[in-house]
């Protein structure tokens, strides 16, 4: 995760098959990504038919660089849990002293906790310093 810190693209797989992506803010628990949605949002209901998920943080400034990120999420509708992570994930990108506005706005009905257990990554660095032998 990068300093400030940044929102990730997550992408699901919508019923029809096509991608649907969007970003979130996301905070870790070990080694899992949390963030929060609504259980009815194109988002929660795509992981409840299919968990796969995969996320992307990237830096657009030169020399370009990313993080991709490819798992498996599982919801959990505890209300407490939810609380819990949104307090965390609004102080991550709003300050700490923020945590119980952020938890009070985004504790609601149908809310869920994501869990992404991270299957695999993919990190590039200076992309437009690299030499990318397979475009030539």
């Amino acid at each position: 995760m990068a300093d400030p810190p940044r929102t990730a693209k997550a992408s699901v797989v919508r019923k029809d098959g096509s991608p649907h992506v969007v970003p979130v803010g996301v905070i870790m628990d070990g080694e899992d990504i949390i963030y929060t949605c609504q259980k009815d949002s194109v988002k929660g209901r795509s992981l409840q038919r299919d968990g796969r998920i995969a996320m992307l943080w990237d830096d657009e400034r030169p020399p370009f660089s990313f993080v991709l990120v490819r798992g498996r999420a599982t919801l959990s509708e505890d209300v407490d849990e939810l609380r819990a992570w949104t307090a965390r994930i609004g102080g991550r990108y709003h300050g700490r002293a923020r945590e119980e506005e952020f938890s009070d706005r985004f504790t609601i009905p149908n809310g869920v906790v994501v869990r992404v257990k991270v299957e695999s990554v993919v990190a590039k660095v200076n992309l437009s310093e690299t030499v990318n032998v397979e475009n030539r």
